[in-house]
């Protein structure tokens, strides 16, 4: 099967090109590389464009005329959200409509789509189900809850096929250390704690401690990114034989505090740290843990690599790897 990757220069994206590849699948990345990194394009041909560029999509469908879609691209960070919703708005969901209309033009039904826990916003009950109240706290969630809910229309009109995946921390790195993070600037909790442990940054800053969990500091669900990768080649799977839209949580049912995180980074890397803690980070929940067992039900998918410090030991190797452009950057 061709499959066009949207976002296939970026952390999942990157990771699942590579797993399509293996799998004897033909992934066509399309990414403007705006956060996407050209270097983890390596497991399949590049088109650089832009969702927001409909005469872009309509030439890389005629081109590659691909046989289903994954659609990564977006802007991602809640903070950033917060401060600048215009982007995410105009990325998320008119990027996203762009892509809508261009498979439908082209007659390409099969999308897997990804999706957020974010979207979920502040959830009544832990762990979050798939039918928990949709209710996001910021516009990166209300993004993703507005993509899913063009699906939902299109699917209503025969149009597509859809797969959403809610997915919530993405962690740690390709175990054969090929490829892993690559964000410039960081924002997440895992490169940051090992970059600091490392001593290529000054100081870790704990984004909060006074929030409504054991400890005071947010709790989330960390799950591999090789885990992820596997649900969408599953979903890419179930939707040959599954018309319609069905959404799956991804995540592994257990949740980690960022104290419990550093703490756990300190033992993996036999390093030290001194964590700050600093003002909390606007639009984020205090807890976030998913259960998965729709996912195990209905895709066959369980987390195999998320425990955590097998994401820890990969995110470690793979900062030191000789072939992470970061290295020769002076970055780390």
């Amino acid at each position: 099967m061709k499959v066009l990757v949207t976002g296939g220069a970026g952390y999942i994206g990157s990771h699942t090109c590579k797993l399509l590849k293996n799998s004897g699948h033909d992934p066509v990345v399309f990414d403007n590389l705006s956060t996407g990194n050209r270097a983890l394009v390596r497991f399949g041909s590049m088109h650089h464009g832009d969702i927001n560029d409909a005469s872009a999509l309509r030439k890389v469908f005629a081109a590659e005329k691909p046989d289903a879609v994954i659609h990564f691209a977006a802007s991602a960070y809640v903070g950033e959200s917060m401060r600048i919703p215009r982007t995410y708005y105009r990325n998320n969901i008119s990027g996203t409509l762009n892509l809508l209309d261009t498979m439908a033009d082209a007659g390409v039904m099969k999308l897997v789509f990804s999706s957020s826990c974010a979207t979920y916003g502040v959830p009544p009950v832990i762990p979050i189900r798939e039918d928990s109240p949709q209710s996001p706290i910021n516009p990166y969630g209300e993004s993703k809850l507005f993509g899913e809910t063009m699906m939902k229309a299109m699917v209503a009109t025969g149009d597509l096929d859809c797969i959403a995946l809610r997915y919530f921390n993405a962690s740690g790195a390709d175990p054969e250390g090929e490829i892993g993070e690559l964000h410039d600037p960081e924002t997440h909790i895992i490169p940051l704690v090992l970059s600091a442990l490392a001593g290529h940054n000054d100081k870790f800053s704990i984004m909060g401690d006074d929030y409504d969990t054991p400890d005071g500091t947010c709790i989330r669900d960390y799950l591999h990114v090789n885990d992820l990768a596997r649900a969408h080649l599953l979903a890419l799977q179930a939707l040959t034989g599954k018309p319609g839209f069905d959404a799956f949580n991804l995540g592994t049912g257990h949740g980690l505090s960022v104290r419990e995180v550093v703490t756990a980074a300190q033992r993996v890397t036999g390093k030290t740290l001194d964590a700050v803690v600093g003002p909390r980070r606007p639009g984020d929940p205090p807890s976030l843990v998913a259960d998965a067992s729709k996912a195990a039900q209905g895709l066959g998918w369980t987390p195999t690599h998320s425990d955590i410090d097998t994401i820890l030991s990969t995110a470690w190797v793979w900062m030191h790897a000789a072939n992470n452009p970061f290295n020769a950057m002076g970055t780390y």
